[in-house]
């Protein structure tokens, strides 16, 4: 058994009780403005209500697939390809290009961040910028798809998929999403679905986003902060499907990760300082690996929203990342080859 220290974090674990607040207070009024702008684009697409319950794969199984640092280092793309699976197949937008390189064409696209430039990428982005490299290095430094170190290649290798694949793919496209994100789904041509992340309470008499449903009309559906929870929401609670695998979902990373590469480098750093990084970083232990992964506040925040929320679902959620800290009573943890021999072909 590897052996990791497990105390520090003190600052992780407080800004985790937290993080609603700073989500809301970093995100909401861009999601918010948004929202108000793509009012006048929603005739582009229809609401994700006409998705409930869709006779979308075969069968009453899906898998969502997001990004985690388990991708590159385990490739679940091939595996599922080779498995001749026929459910339903869910993509966050940043695990979009990779399904396509595989041979695999998502039943359903998600993505909600609000983020003016970065999003855009997963779609490949046709303004990026070929004279030389952004200011803002997330792309370069991450270690969600390595593919990224090398951006402007890789952006033109997704304009590529894109122009090849993505046309007529179905997309859960939310409406926080921003300008670049909405302008580059329907020039692809992807077949938009509309729905509004939830930002608070709805029964709150003074909610945000029951103000916004008023205001567009659009299905809310509780993201869980993060599309990868989105996208297994909207697995279960509009596709249907009683049985939902998670593939990429780390909310952590390997051991062997230097702090530079995570999410949230640059945050932990200006909080904290380079020298006390152990202070906002957490460690956990995998039972089920006997492996130990770190994490960051905003990641521990999404793991707990997404074992709350799989506790309340009318579904079975089987965590197929073989990685990460997904795990809990409300989530079976297993291989992807032991999910794919139920459902495969």
């Amino acid at each position: 058994m590897s052996h990791r220290r497990t105390d520090g974090g003190s600052v992780g674990r407080a800004l985790v009780q937290r993080m609603s607040g700073l989500t809301w207070d970093r995100h909401g009024p861009m999601a918010l403005a948004n929202a108000e702008r793509n009012r006048a684009l929603l005739h582009h697409g229809q609401s994700i209500a006409a998705l409930r319950d869709a006779a979308i794969g075969i069968g009453d199984s899906a898998i969502t697939i997001a990004s985690g640092p388990s991708v590159a280092r385990r490739d679940p793309g091939a595996t599922i390809r080779a498995s001749g699976y026929r459910g339903a197949l869910i993509a966050a937008d940043s695990a979009f290009a990779y399904c396509l390189r595989h041979g695999l064409v998502p039943d359903l696209v998600v993505t909600v961040d609000p983020h003016p430039t970065r999003i855009v990428r997963w779609f490949g982005d046709p303004a990026l910028d070929t004279s030389r490299p952004g200011e803002d290095d997330y792309f370069r430094r991450q270690d969600l798809e390595p593919r990224h170190e090398k951006e402007m290649r890789a952006n033109d290798e997704t304009l590529e998929l894109m122009r090849r694949h993505g046309k007529g793919i179905r997309i859960a496209l939310s409406t926080s999403a921003s300008e670049a994100v909405v302008r580059r789904v329907i020039d692809i041509g992807m077949d938009i679905y509309w729905w509004n992340p939830m930002h608070d309470d709805p029964d709150l008499p003074e909610s945000v986003t029951r103000r916004l449903f008023a205001a567009n009309g659009m299905p809310c559906v509780n993201a869980g902060g993060n599309v990868g929870t989105a996208s297994w929401m909207m697995a279960h609670a509009v596709l249907g499907k009683s049985e939902v695998a998670l593939v990429g979902f780390d909310f952590s990373y390997y051991a062997d990760t230097p702090h530079e590469r995570t999410q949230y480098y640059k945050e932990a750093v200006a909080l904290v300082g380079e020298t006390n990084l152990d202070d906002v970083f957490m460690w956990v232990h995998n039972p089920h690996l006997d492996l130990w992964f770190y994490t960051d506040p905003a990641y521990m925040w999404y793991q707990s929203a997404l074992l709350d929320l799989a506790r309340d679902a009318d579904c079975r959620t089987v965590n197929c990342t073989e990685g990460g800290i997904v795990f809990g009573e409300a989530v079976d943890f297993q291989p992807l080859a032991s999910f794919l021999a139920r459902h495969g072909r």
